[in-house]
């Protein structure tokens, strides 16, 4: 098990503000040389989306924590839900993190964007890119492409740890018309039949 390993504890200095019933399922150290905007490798993707930008001198700076509310990245004062992540890519020595940006908020979901990404060198990485690679997969309960007037769009369902439902989402491809009336009409529809589909059957 290397240094870093999950089943080492997180020193105090920079161990982040966990909340009652939050643990800590990895972490890891990042060594210097990452880079944003690094080629994406081998990752998970919920969305269609890629990944975030890192600040400094927040709690828990200098070190990535995995746990089973989310992502705590260095520079930032609140974790990522597993939720919030549209993408987690790890090729191998790195690890590259995209989270959702709220472009609007619309009757029932949220349209979301790529963040920008945020890629982290990891040297020692231990059990940490496993762990969000899983838990990005299990947050999602629905993701389907759909072609709209113009363009097309991604919807999601996400898991939201530690609360009950489904957070919905569209991701519009490029060159999609977001704000035309027939192009929110139509994501309208489509979220409406993905939210009955999966909809629990009555007991």
């Amino acid at each position: 098990m290397g240094l870093f390993g999950r089943k080492r504890r997180v020193p105090s200095a920079v161990r982040p503000p966990l909340a009652a019933g939050e643990r800590v399922l990895a972490w890891a150290a990042p060594g210097k040389g990452g880079s944003s905007g690094a080629p994406p490798a081998e990752g998970t993707s919920a969305g269609g989306g890629e990944s975030a930008g890192a600040g400094g001198g927040a709690a828990g700076d200098g070190v990535l924590v995995a746990t089973n509310l989310g992502l705590w990245l260095p520079g930032r004062a609140e974790r990522l839900g597993w939720h919030d992540i549209l993408k987690a890519v790890w090729s191998g020595r790195e690890l590259t993190v995209t989270p959702a940006a709220t472009a609007a908020e619309r009757d029932g979901y949220l349209v979301v964007a790529d963040g920008p990404a945020e890629t982290y060198l990891l040297l020692d990485p231990g059990d940490l890119p496993h762990q969000v690679r899983a838990r990005v997969t299990r947050s999602v309960a629905y993701t389907q492409q759909h072609p709209v007037p113009g363009g097309s769009g991604r919807i999601a369902a996400r898991r939201v740890a530690g609360a009950d439902g489904l957070t919905w989402t569209v991701r519009y491809d490029p060159g999609t018309p977001v704000d035309a009336d027939e192009v929110r009409a139509e994501t309208d529809q489509l979220v409406a039949a993905a939210r009955a589909a999966t909809a629990p059957a009555d007991l």
